[in-house]
């Protein structure tokens, strides 16, 4: 590769696992980066209070996170741009442009993307109405002590909610977890935990009670109506992919599949489904994206 020609080897953008381990494994084989990242290194995974999936004998997020971001921080061959935005990604047959806060322009051979996910809202889904521009928290930012002693009406049946549960193992917070029968499958490692009480719903419609409370009429998927009260209600329900804007090709569920992108541009980590939403298989995808690029770069066969 011509160094002269770019401004790095390879521009990654997201600083989370993926992005990570991508710009680790890049300097590894002698691959200068460029992280860009809008926020803080693994910024997500300081907020996963609990961990029982990850190798290393790590059993919460920041304790993961803070040895990523250690590690990060010591590898000379990547540059960290952090609190920056990339605001246009665009690639030809000779290289990647990634527009950074609308002024910067970097150049590279090659991109990895590994944006990952945020949280939807009511508004994003079919079996919830709520009132017009509500922005409600997800889960995984109820902080323990606030949470205590109070009933919690959570929206969808996602897993971070066993992540709480396991991290708070005797708080006597109550959840009262509304859910659509597309979530039914989800809530098996909850079911039988006694602070939990399951409410399988066709419809709710979410209401802002007086102060902090909230009310909800349910329509379950018997056709059986239901009001519920609780002290605050969170999401989840899920993410959607947030991937910036540019020459990156979506499919209809706005994730970004590898095997549809322009060669230049590598997407890993959770931007690439729905379906493998974890820290370990974000770690490896992050690192195979990188011995990708260093492949390509090199014209040479990536061994399968």
């Amino acid at each position: 590769m011509a160094d002269t020609l770019y401004d790095t080897d390879l521009i990654i953008i997201g600083g989370g696992p993926a992005g990570c381990a991508a710009a680790r494994m890049a300097a590894s084989v002698g691959m200068r980066s460029i992280l860009i990242e809008p926020d803080r290194l693994c910024r997500n995974l300081y907020r996963i209070p609990a961990l029982n999936n990850v190798l290393g004998g790590y059993t919460s997020g920041p304790e993961l996170a803070d040895s990523i971001v250690a590690e990060l921080k010591s590898t000379e061959l990547c540059r960290l741009e952090l609190g920056r935005h990339v605001t246009a990604l665009h690639a030809d047959d000779d290289q990647v442009t990634a527009m950074v806060d609308a002024s910067t322009r970097l150049t590279a051979p090659y991109a990895i993307v590994a944006t990952g996910v945020g949280p939807l809202q009511p508004c994003d889904t079919t079996w919830i109405t709520a009132p017009d521009g509500l922005i409600l928290p997800p889960l995984w930012q109820a902080e323990a002590d606030d949470a205590e002693g109070r009933t919690l009406l959570v929206l969808g049946g996602d897993r971070p909610i066993g992540t709480f549960l396991r991290a708070n193992p005797t708080t006597d917070t109550r959840l009262l977890v509304a859910y659509p029968a597309a979530d039914e499958y989800k809530i098996e490692e909850i079911r039988e935990d006694p602070r939990v009480t399951l409410f399988p719903v066709e419809h709710l419609m979410l209401n802002c009670g007086e102060g902090a409370s909230v009310s909800a009429e349910a329509v379950g998927q018997d056709g059986a109506q239901q009001t519920t009260t609780a002290d605050a209600a969170y999401l989840s329900i899920g993410n959607a992919p947030t991937a910036p804007p540019g020459d990156l090709t979506r499919g209809a569920d706005g994730y970004c599949p590898p095997t549809d992108q322009r060669s230049r541009i590598i997407v890993a980590g959770d931007l690439r489904s729905a379906r493998f939403q974890r820290i370990m298989t974000a770690l490896g995808s992050g690192s195979e994206a990188a011995l990708r690029a260093y492949y390509a770069a090199r014209e040479l066969p990536a061994k399968g």
